[in-house]
């Protein structure tokens, strides 16, 4: 009698065991972040880091989408870091500050976490060669704005997370805002850029027109149907990512919309599927050895 009263707590603490660690919140500029022109503000960013029970070395920031003007921390946030965690990759949600008028303060926010895991590589059992960022929506553009503007650190910085590159190993893009052009996401570009940016600022924060032969691998993935950001953003970014031999794929998914029904159903599945079978085909994921 007493071992049929133990088994259900048996079956509980069983999985308990074998249950990734709890995301750990660090903070990214210790109250004094940077907010353009050699200013400074006290406010700050955050990382969640989601470690996986086994870890195979590859590490992905999320950036969750929201039109610059909120974000949508779970289902494009922690949901994606759980994800993540069953096929062995560290998810690290990125909570971002929005631009409030400020236009580089998300993409210094994203430079600053890239540069932050490779810090913790080893600590987190990571190769700091495959350190990629995953973008959703307006949080697909400051992914490929981070894939796009990068640099290879200060040597001679006395921050020693400064010294490193914030350049990411790859990026993986879904339905994204790119341009700011013609088929950007209004809301967006008015959070990021104002009411009336100037051509340059345009220009800058337009990453099909940003890529070059240094840009990271990316892959994309966007629903015909998608009215708030259109495909042609993606199909603009893939266009210029070939003419500079980059290595990168784009699956056009046949429905969805934007959201691809609410991050579920065959197309959500879809790009699930072929952004891991991509990785692996680019070395950024191990694949698993046949007996």
């Amino acid at each position: 009698m007493k071992s049929i009263l133990l088994l259900p707590l048996f079956l509980f603490i069983l999985p308990c065991l074998h249950a990734a660690p709890k995301p750990k919140k660090i903070a990214l500029w210790n109250n004094h972040a940077p907010i353009g022109e050699g200013k400074f503000k006290e406010e700050d960013a955050w990382i969640h880091v989601h470690r996986p029970a086994n870890p195979n070395g590859t590490a992905v920031i999320i950036c969750p989408g929201g039109g610059y003007g909120m974000q949508v921390m779970g289902a494009e946030g922690h949901g994606i870091a759980t994800w993540l965690n069953g096929q062995g990759i560290t998810g690290i949600v990125l909570q971002y500050r929005l631009p409030k008028g400020r236009s580089f303060v998300p993409l210094m926010d994203a430079q600053r976490a890239i540069r932050t895991v490779r810090a913790n590589a080893k600590k987190w059992s990571l190769d700091p060669k495959r350190i990629g960022i995953i973008g959703f929506s307006a949080g697909g553009h400051l992914a490929s704005t981070a894939a796009t503007h990068f640099d290879k650190g200060e040597t001679k910085a006395k921050d020693p997370i400064d010294r490193l590159s914030c350049r990411p190993d790859f990026s993986i893009l879904v339905y994204p805002v790119v341009t700011m052009g013609k088929h950007t996401h209004g809301g967006s570009k008015r959070n990021l850029l104002g009411k009336t940016p100037t051509n340059e600022l345009v220009e800058l924060f337009s990453n099909e027109k940003q890529v070059t032969k240094e840009t990271p691998p990316i892959f994309l993935a966007h629903a015909v149907d998608d009215r708030p950001v259109p495909p042609e953003n993606s199909r603009a970014l893939y266009k210029a990512l070939q003419k500079n031999k980059v290595p990168s794929e784009y699956l056009e998914l046949p429905n969805g919309g934007h959201g691809l029904n609410g991050y579920k159903g065959p197309s959500w599945d879809a790009w699930q599927k072929g952004s891991l079978k991509w990785l692996k085909e680019i070395k950024m994921i191990p694949v698993p050895i046949k007996r």
